[in-house]
């Protein structure tokens, strides 16, 4: 990869032209190799740069994962990256300026990559796709983006999206004309499908567990449609159609055996979106290394559990705090952030603790059936100007 960086410089010195300082740091960026560790990981799982991606992302969980196909055409876990920012609630996008981050299945060709960034590097999803607009969804420019700040966008930080866009561009170098991105509200298990089975979004997470438990089951790339407003998945041979559908049976058993064991519903509030873990303690430090963090202030509140009734109503809990009030406890994300500054502006009380957070036959793979959205586009611009 350093050798055709060179190379590209080379070639303008030999034909009179120069790059500017910016153009020169935009190629060295977008043309950094992938790191040694990551090499020799494929070397163990059995595949090469050359070969295809896939990318899974899940937002409670703050994770993305990379999975690169193998030799039997069967898709094996690369790698998971930690999400340093996403934002809104748990739950679909569909209005402009909601700050939701997308959930459902898109693709991702080469003009969707963008090496001129004004947040490191990064490449738009592809929302809207069909089902998006077949529901009246709105918006664009959802991406994943170095730095650390969402407006409904992935931030992986400048190192996570360095790597993964290597990656992408590798793979596009070895002929695959679009990688398949699907993202969830969390892992797709039937514990969380159970939890969550009272949630207003349950009818569109059962359609995206449907997918998730299909590449599960097969390891293949999803053969994902939308008929009647909904995603349909099709069957790639019968006995991968086999297998997706013990899959399914299987968790549709495990899901209502947890119902029946009286495991609670709940649901999960955020202020703003939430982040990995790993980068709290450094979120919380001035000068820290992850570029700018968009809504300091909702990350503490980030991941807060409510029980539900059976209504789906939140149930009431006994107030912990010394003055009686318990904003967080009626499923009020925003009056506990409230509560958490009042909390840290007063000398007389300790700052407030960051909380840890029918199917029908398609044919056509997913990057074939909506890859024409993007051809003879000119780039796309936010409306500020800014490159994303």
């Amino acid at each position: 990869m350093r050798l055709r960086a060179d190379l590209r410089r080379a070639l303008f010195v030999a034909t009179g032209l120069t790059l500017s300082p910016a153009a020169l740091a935009s190629s060295e960026k977008s043309m950094a190799p992938i790191p040694g560790a990551t090499l020799a990981l494929m070397r163990a799982k059995g595949v090469s740069p050359a070969s295809p991606i896939l990318i899974r992302a899940y937002k409670k969980e703050a994770e993305m994962e990379v999975w690169k196909q193998g030799r039997d055409g069967r898709y094996v876990l690369l790698k998971t990256f930690p999400i340093c920012r996403w934002s809104g609630q748990l739950g679909p996008k569909t209005t402009l300026g909601d700050r939701q981050t997308p959930e459902g299945f898109y693709a991702v060709g080469p003009a969707q990559m963008n090496p001129n960034s004004s947040y490191y590097l990064s490449f738009d999803i592809g929302y809207p796709n069909a089902f998006d607009q077949a529901r009246g969804g709105s918006g664009s420019y959802l991406m994943v983006h170095g730095t650390c700040s969402s407006a409904g966008c992935f931030a992986m930080t400048d190192k996570g999206i360095g790597e993964i866009y290597a990656l992408a561009r590798e793979a596009f170098a070895g002929g695959q004309p679009a990688f398949q991105f699907q993202s969830y509200p969390f892992r797709m298990t039937a514990e969380n499908m159970a939890k969550y089975r009272l949630d207003a979004n349950i009818g569109f997470w059962r359609q995206l567990k449907e997918g998730a438990d299909r590449f599960e089951a097969t390891r293949e790339e999803l053969a994902v449609g939308v008929s009647a407003g909904r995603y349909v998945f099709g069957a790639s041979n019968p006995d991968r159609e086999a297998l997706a559908q013990a899959r399914r049976a299987e968790e549709d058993a495990r899901i209502a055996a947890l119902v029946a064991q009286g495991k609670p519903a709940m649901r999960t509030a955020y202020a703003d979106g939430g982040m990995h873990a790993s980068f709290q303690t450094l979120a919380r430090r001035k000068g820290a290394a992850l570029g700018q963090v968009s809504r300091p202030d909702a990350l503490a509140v980030a991941g807060q559990e409510i029980e539900l009734t059976p209504s789906g109503a939140p149930k009431t809990k006994p107030c912990e705090s010394a003055s009686g009030s318990c904003p967080a406890a009626s499923g009020d994300a925003k009056g506990a952030v409230r509560s958490a500054k009042a909390k840290q502006a007063s000398p007389s009380k300790p700052a407030a603790p960051v909380v840890e957070p029918s199917a029908v036959a398609v044919e056509k793979p997913l990057h074939e059936r909506f890859l024409g959205l993007f051809r003879n586009e000119p780039p796309r611009e936010p409306s500020d100007g800014r490159r994303i």
